[in-house]
């Protein structure tokens, strides 16, 4: 018997020109990839193996609209065009391909690729591609030949395992493998459900907490917390993913951002939010918020229940001057200075329990370097701005404009605001994230 199993799947937060798939694990018989796309453009999605960008592509077409039909060939081409007739649209989600990759892992033999795209105004397209390349393939990217994927556009890949090896559980937003162990990653709430009894390991963090406005400091980054070994039984386990916490509005007052939200694995595992960053002392959180720069009054950073504290800020009397970083779930937030805003506290790139984070974050792309949990660092009235915390700190800022949020599904805290005649709101948190992870 041989079942599909699903490796990876990603979709787009916003337009990107290519998605690429690595780290492609090696222990099936052929690979499966389906693509839900549209374009910024009407125009032709193509595949690429291994970075290979060379004139070794070729393919033969029969295509039909429903009331015609006929046949192509192409040469020498310098990716695998995965479609004829059948274009994206830059109006709807219309265009669909599935492309079976045969013997991918074989490292003897040239890879053969079966196609069928359509794209109901166009046509219908059935496109037999080579690879002339011995390599086992490990990476796949899937190109547009002009323009950008649209935002929403959704990537998934399968392995076609032959025995009677069966699909251990359902759900969520990412699911992937590094060939030892298979990823289902939330960045959205929803349902876990094992088609059968596991062992599993599950990381959870919460949102991180939203920057101040009017000299504020940085959000604290959420909880990072993992679980070993927990036993799941048949059953749908509720996941609650964290929002970030919103940035202070703009306002020309003592303004605070908000905290981050708790992310929740059943009643089993829990990760609370980051604190706020505000324009007097920083709120408690896992990490603390920045403290403000409020006149007439040194303020302190947030206290980290779960993680570090926040930076202080300052003032000189009635005079605005900088304030402190958030609280980062791998350091404590920087304090301000009379020239520069408190920096955001670095994230982590291990836990307790789960040791490194590296392949997790590099199989579901999530993370940014390697890192998650950054505090978001201080804005101030005058001199330069402290860097944001690794992991996706919000960036905060000196003077007019906006500071940054923090990374998406990173649990990490927003950028503080700066200058008092320009009022600016506070960075938003980043949202937070579940994982759960189990022997493949």
């Amino acid at each position: 018997m041989s079942t599909y199993e699903p490796i990876a799947s990603q979709t787009l937060g916003s337009a990107a020109s290519s998605v690429t798939f690595s780290s492609i694990p090696q222990g099936y018989t052929d690979l499966v990839l389906v693509l839900n796309v549209k374009g910024s453009t009407a125009n032709f999605p193509s595949l690429r193996f291994n970075g290979d960008s060379g004139s070794n592509y070729s393919r033969t077409i029969l295509t039909g609209n429903g009331s015609a039909a006929s046949s192509a060939r192409g040469n020498n081409e310098s990716a695998a065009n995965i479609n004829y007739n059948a274009q994206t649209s830059s109006s709807e989600f219309n265009y669909n391909s599935i492309t079976h990759i045969q013997n991918y892992s074989n490292s003897t033999t040239y890879k053969t690729q079966l196609t069928r795209a359509n794209q109901a105004a166009l046509g219908t397209d059935a496109i037999a591609t080579l690879w002339r390349n011995t390599a086992a393939i490990t990476e796949i990217t899937a190109i547009m030949n002009t323009g950008n994927y649209a935002a929403g556009s959704t990537f998934t890949i399968y392995g076609i395992q032959v025995g009677d090896k069966v699909q251990k559980a359902q759900g969520g937003n990412i699911v992937t493998s590094d060939g030892t162990y298979v990823y289902h990653a939330f960045t959205s709430s929803g349902s876990f459900i094992p088609n059968q009894a596991l062992t599993a390991d599950i990381l959870v963090v919460g949102g991180g907490g939203g920057g101040a406005s009017y000299i504020g400091g940085g959000g604290g980054a959420g909880q990072v917390r993992a679980f070993s070994s927990q036993s799941l039984t048949t059953k749908s386990y509720t996941c609650l993913v964290a929002a970030g916490g919103a940035g202070a509005r703009a306002s020309s007052n003592i303004t605070d951002g908000s905290n981050g939200s708790l992310s929740k694995f059943a009643s089993l595992s829990e990760a609370i939010g980051g604190g706020y960053g505000s324009t007097v002392n920083g709120g408690t959180g896992a990490s603390g918020g920045g403290g403000g720069g409020y006149p007439n009054g040194t303020y302190v950073g947030g206290t980290g229940t779960a993680g570090f504290n926040g930076g202080n800020g300052s003032s000189d009397n009635a005079t605005w001057t900088n304030t402190g970083g958030g609280g980062g779930a791998g350091a404590a937030g920087g304090n301000s200075t009379v020239s520069t805003t408190g920096a955001g506290g670095a994230g982590v790139n291990t836990v307790t329990n789960w040791g490194a984070l590296s392949s997790v974050l590099t199989s579901t792309g999530l993370g940014v370097s390697g890192y998650i949990g950054g505090g978001g660092s201080g804005g101030g009235q005058s001199g330069s701005a402290g860097a944001a915390g690794s992991g996706g700190g919000g960036q905060g800022v000196v003077g007019s404009g906006n500071p940054t949020s923090g990374i998406s599904s990173t649990g990490s805290g927003g950028g503080g605001a700066g200058n008092v005649s320009n009022i600016n709101p506070g960075g938003n948190g980043g949202s937070g994230i579940i994982v759960i992870r189990y022997l493949a």
